[in-house]
């Protein structure tokens, strides 16, 4: 089998899909590496406890938990514990990328980038599950590949529309409101996931927020005790380390998409943050 054939799958087969096996042993593939998601997955916890990250939110997961992976997003599996009891649900990059994004879609996908993990209520969850059963049963009913991608359509505005109603509804339930300083800190992270692979100067997100440079590295000091530099480049080199780790693509052909001026400033840059150059992650890492 070449390296490839091993690598954990990031894209689903068909359309969409929907089920439960989810074991520990397939998780376990994601824990030597961060992935990058070319489709969009949602999870539904009902047993176990998984630790993870996504973008720059580490999470864990547990019963009652729904988690929205956004395409594009990177990931890694830390821990897994317990019995786990797994839904899952998802749509291809090629469906997504075709499909006609209407307003609903696209809110609970933004509100997803910051936040990709809610608890719900145990009722609601057990609501959820149903749902999610449901979709089950009517996914083996439609053994036909052509039968499941007309239905493809109703159930991506269905299933939007009911995460994004998900997403309101907790939101209206969930903590204080947040102050001015963590209002800016949560979009900076946001436009930081969005535009990582674009551009490196923290001048560029502070003029997007409306405020100065000093002002924005102070407020991101003091909220999470990192830098803006530090954010982003743990973003970058996320996003590169799953390149060189799941795909094919060249070093120079990475070092492109991430937007670097050549693959030397690109070399010395994963060195200053892994130790290791971008080959020898690649080989050994």
């Amino acid at each position: 089998m070449d390296k490839e054939n091993k690598l954990p799958k990031i894209e689903l087969p068909e359309e969409w899909l929907i089920g439960t096996d989810i074991s520990k042993e397939l998780l376990s593939l994601y824990t030597n590496f961060p992935c990058r998601l070319k489709c969009e997955i949602f999870v539904l916890c009902m047993g176990g406890e998984i630790e993870a990250s996504i973008n720059l939110n580490r999470i864990t997961v547990r019963a009652n938990d729904f988690v929205t992976i956004t395409p594009g997003s990177i990931f890694q599996i830390h821990r897994v514990e317990g019995d786990l009891k797994i839904y899952f649900g998802g749509f291809s990059s090629s469906y997504i990328e075709q499909a006609n994004l209407h307003h609903t879609p696209l809110d609970s996908l933004y509100v997803a980038i910051g936040r990709p993990l809610i608890t719900l209520k145990p009722k609601g969850a057990k609501l959820l599950e149903e749902y999610l059963k449901f979709l089950i049963k009517l996914y083996e009913f439609y053994d036909n590949a052509n039968d499941r991608k007309r239905f493809a359509p109703f159930l991506y505005d269905s299933m939007h529309a009911g995460i994004a109603m998900i997403y309101r509804n907790n939101k209206a339930n969930f903590q204080e409101p947040l102050s001015k300083s963590e209002q800016i800190c949560k979009e900076f992270t946001q436009l930081v996931t969005q535009h990582y692979n674009t551009t490196r100067n923290v001048s560029w997100y502070a003029k997007r927020l409306g405020i100065t440079h000093a002002h924005l590295s102070t407020i991101v000091k003091q909220a999470t005790g990192k830098t803006c530099i530090e954010i982003i480049s743990k973003m970058v080199i996320m996003d590169a380390k799953a390149q060189l780790k799941s795909t094919t693509l060249s070093i120079q052909e990475i070092s492109e998409s991430l937007n670097f001026a050549n693959m030397s400033f690109f070399g010395k840059y994963f060195k200053r943050y892994t130790g290791m150059s971008p080959l020898e992650y690649r080989n050994n890492g």
